[in-house]
């Protein structure tokens, strides 16, 4: 399943193609539900970036009752102190999110001009993606989410410790509501934490939202990713 190329929507903003996104939806949602973000992100008219929403594969969603949505990973409960974390669906998703990296890198992107962003469900494979992939990227837009399989991350990377990929130098802006009441505000500073406590350096921002998107997250998103573009 892995080596299937996910659909997806694309948006151009202009030509030639310099920059690419790659955002990743949240559970039981669609490829098309950030579409409408982009053009509140202020991309400057005459910058050429390939935003990539790709559709996440169909999977019984254990919490749902076992009801199949699209979906990154199983999730069996809300409780991170009880749930069983789904190693092969995180996996699984993560290597279609490399495809979709080695798909903008074979059109031109290189791969230190490609973010990954993505919201809950999403975000987590961001995250995870941006950690372990074996391509260096530009970024990675975490919303209302957490860092699955940390342990094992962090554990991979002290292991593979190449000096040539410090993957702590990479941007990291990490947004969470402190009215989530899907994924605790706790749940994120904890991935925050141990990221910190990794060396990575994270950009934290948190507003009075539930687990949503507001205009004003996506303003500091625009704000963040123009700096990653330089303008």
């Amino acid at each position: 399943m892995s080596g299937d190329l996910l659909e997806c929507i694309e948006i151009t903003t202009a030509e030639p193609v310099q920059h690419s996104v790659i955002w990743l939806h949240g559970l039981g949602a669609t490829a098309d539900d950030f579409v409408p973000a982009v053009p509140e992100l202020g991309v400057p008219e005459d910058l050429g970036v390939r935003f990539v929403f790709p559709q996440a594969p169909i999977r019984p969603i254990t919490i749902n009752n076992g009801y199949a949505m699209p979906g990154w990973y199983d999730i069996t409960s809300l409780d991170f102190t009880k749930r069983e974390q789904d190693v092969t669906g995180t996996q699984e998703s993560a290597a279609h999110i490399n495809r979709l990296i080695d798909r903008e890198i074979e059109r031109g992107i290189p791969a230190n001009q490609i973010i990954l962003a993505g919201f809950s469900q999403g975000g987590a494979i961001a995250l995870y993606t941006g950690l372990t992939s074996h391509h260096r990227t530009a970024g990675v837009l975490a919303l209302s989410t957490y860092l699955p399989l940390d342990e094992q991350v962090f554990d991979d990377m002290k292991q593979r410790a190449e000096p040539s990929d410090d993957r702590t130098e990479l941007p990291i802006f990490f947004a969470h509501g402190t009215h989530d009441e899907v994924i605790l505000l706790t749940y994120a500073e904890q991935s925050r934490q141990k990221l910190l406590e990794n060396n990575f350096s994270v950009e934290w921002s948190t507003w009075p939202m539930p687990h949503s998107v507001i205009p004003e997250e996506i303003k500091a998103m625009g704000q963040w990713l123009r700096e990653r573009w330089g303008r």
